[in-house]
């Protein structure tokens, strides 16, 4: 079977596909690009020609596309079991899934959904519930940090701080509060990442105190806050609003959607600062970018809140396709994976020599802010351009690689899979995008 051109799928598309998080309108401009498909860190599109994946398809990709243990791990499965519904019934995938993220995470009874919006729905849902079931109703709210994001559904656009969520669908939300970020960007004069999280820690005890009564929740994406643009904190922040959690008997989330399975150099962001929180949600890198799962894994004292009789004091939630054997399965491969090659020690080498390659992007004089925390990379362009990001990415999609700025912050979060031909498109790719953009300023 041939594939269809390059444009007769594009046309085809924008007759009948609505692209997220996108003004339609400008595909007028500017066409998606039909992908046929995909090997190790490179899209290879309906023309032949290639990109290099260096956001990971969104954060997702960790060992590169097609990897051939996740292939036969899901060729195998399909041959036993696709699906079955999860009440009433249970499968060998996920109860081995969930055995192994409970040994990982050091928590247990995980919850199953499809895409990282759910898992932060499921976790705040349960948090709430929790307290209605122990007799304390009244804790019903939420708070996160100003700059964050916990996904676009309805619940959980409730504690994500962007903008533009936030105006267009604020009517249909019941808004959490926020309190300031430990973002280090912040740092005043003599001031290091450390200070800047102790004083946003400051700011979260004045709140708690206040409002820790009517507090089910903290929701935090631990080290980075990833659509604030790439905004790093240090573990001290994770460490003091563990601790104000405890004291003022608020649970602490932890989203690690996009921060978990190796992005920050350990297999979770938190354990940077050695504590363990009571919901943490994952997605994304689970099932190795293959297919779609999310899952919130809690504490022993939440879970047996919810064991009773009464089916009210049950938690009241599902998905049609929770826990989903090809899923689950794609997720074992991809943590099998993590021990096979060594990841997390690998990714310090690979990360050292795509460092050095992107020396002159790091200390270019436009760039402020240049900073790396495991495998995410991200420099702050000084530009008047309002349209930064989308001019950059048509430079370097140009050049062969895909890279999205967040308002002007260049990032990097590539698979795990970069060779010195990946690094060197990666790296001078980048550069001349930029230099490119910035000659269309005057």
């Amino acid at each position: 079977m041939q594939h269809p051109t390059h444009n007769s799928l594009v046309a085809r598309s924008l007759a009948s596909v609505w692209h997220p998080c996108t003004q339609m309108k400008r595909h007028e401009a500017q066409p998606p690009v039909a992908i046929a498909r995909a090997q190790g860190p490179w899209l290879y599109d309906t023309d032949g020609k290639r990109y290099l994946d260096a956001i990971s398809s969104w954060w997702v990709n960790l060992f590169g596309h097609s990897h051939p243990h996740i292939q036969a791990a899901l060729a195998d499965q399909l041959t036993r079991l696709d699906h079955v519904m999860l009440a009433g019934f249970t499968h060998a995938p996920v109860v081995e899934l969930s055995e192994r993220l409970s040994v990982l995470t050091g928590l247990g009874h995980a919850f199953y959904g499809s895409d990282g919006a759910a898992a932060t729905e499921i976790a705040l849902k349960m948090s709430a519930h929790y307290w209605r079931n122990t007799g304390r109703p009244a804790k019903s709210r939420f708070v996160g940090l100003a700059g964050g994001y916990h996904g676009e559904t309805v619940g959980a656009l409730a504690v994500t701080d962007i903008a533009i969520f936030r105006e267009a669908y604020a009517p249909l939300v019941r808004l959490a509060d926020t309190v300031p970020s430990p973002d280090a960007r912040g740092a005043t004069a003599g001031e290091n990442a450390a200070d800047v999280a102790r004083r946003a820690a400051a700011a979260l005890e004045v709140w708690l105190a206040e409002h820790h009564a009517t507090t089910a929740a903290l929701i935090v994406e631990p080290l980075v806050q990833c659509a604030a643009g790439m905004a790093l904190h240090d573990p001290e922040y994770l460490r003091l609003a563990r601790a104000l959690c405890s004291r003022y008997e608020v649970h602490l989330v932890v989203d690690e959607i996009a921060v978990g399975f190796g992005r920050t150099g350990t297999m979770f962001a938190h354990q940077q600062a050695g504590i363990r929180p009571d919901f943490i949600c994952l997605s994304k890198g689970l099932t190795g970018g293959t297919l779609p799962l999310s899952a919130v894994l809690t504490t022993d004292v939440v879970y047996a809140a919810f064991y009773d009789d009464d089916v009210a004091r049950g938690f009241l939630h599902s998905h049609s396709y929770t826990g989903n054997p090809l899923a689950c399965r794609a997720a074992l491969a991809t943590l099998e994976l993590f021990d096979q090659l060594d990841t997390l020690n690998a990714n310090t080498a690979l990360a050292q020599r795509i460092d050095a390659a992107c020396a002159a992007l790091s200390y270019h004089p436009r760039v402020r802010h240049s900073r790396r925390l495991g495998m995410i990379w991200a420099w702050d362009v000084d530009t008047p351009l309002p349209d930064f990001s989308r001019r950059y990415h048509q430079h370097a999609m140009a050049r062969g690689l895909v890279l999205r700025p967040i308002g002007n912050t260049l990032y990097a979060m590539p698979p795990y899979v970069l060779d010195d031909e990946a690094i060197a498109c990666l790296s001078s790719g980048a550069l001349d995008a930029l230099n490119a953009t910035l000659q269309e300023e005057s």
